[in-house]
């Protein structure tokens, strides 16, 4: 430490300046003017933590930014899941069912469906409707057998409003 330097006071709340050295004391002097001969363990070098230079231009800046009004993060909108409708009539699968057993054309309707569901859980998609129609609900029972073969799916009617009696919807969820 050399004269000029600020100190603390290690047993008192109270800063001062080295005004003069001795061999194992400080002549100080507090802010009020008192001088005092203090130990020279008795004092600790103060800490300049504003070594910077600040330019007013930044500070204001600083200001302004601090108290202007922050922007709200958005909140994540929940948004509806799009659903994948799939329409198994056999006329919509296949060009004619001329020379198809009732058997052959059940399959081509239920490959259909797996193929779906297969795709839509590569593709992350959540909701499929499958419309079977009304019929003798041989379909119906096949496609939900298919269903429960899946750990991940749900199953249950379609909405009424938008596919009347004959679509079940499945909601695929994820690991």
């Amino acid at each position: 430490m050399k004269v000029g330097d600020n100190v603390e006071l290690i047993d008192d709340a109270m800063v001062a300046e080295i005004i003069q050295i001795k061999e194992d004391s400080y002549v100080i002097e507090s802010e009020d003017g008192f001088q005092m001969e203090v130990s020279k363990n008795e004092v600790v070098p103060m800490l300049n933590h504003l070594d910077v230079d600040f330019n007013k231009a930044d500070v204001k800046q600083k200001i302004i930014d601090d108290l202007s009004p922050k922007k709200k993060k958005s909140k994540k909108v929940l948004r509806e899941v799009p659903v994948i409708e799939v329409d198994l009539h056999i006329h919509n699968l296949t060009d004619s069912t001329r020379h198809m057993s009732n058997y052959e054309m059940l399959n081509i309707q239920l490959n259909e469906a797996q193929r779906r569901i297969d795709s839509a859980i590569k593709h992350r998609h959540k909701k499929i409707v499958f419309i079977h129609g009304v019929g003798q609900g041989v379909l119906k029972a096949e496609l939900e057998t298919l269903f429960r073969r899946y750990d991940r799916i749900t199953y249950y009617d379609a909405d009424y409003k938008t596919y009347g009696v004959g679509a079940t919807e499945i909601y695929i969820y994820d690991n």
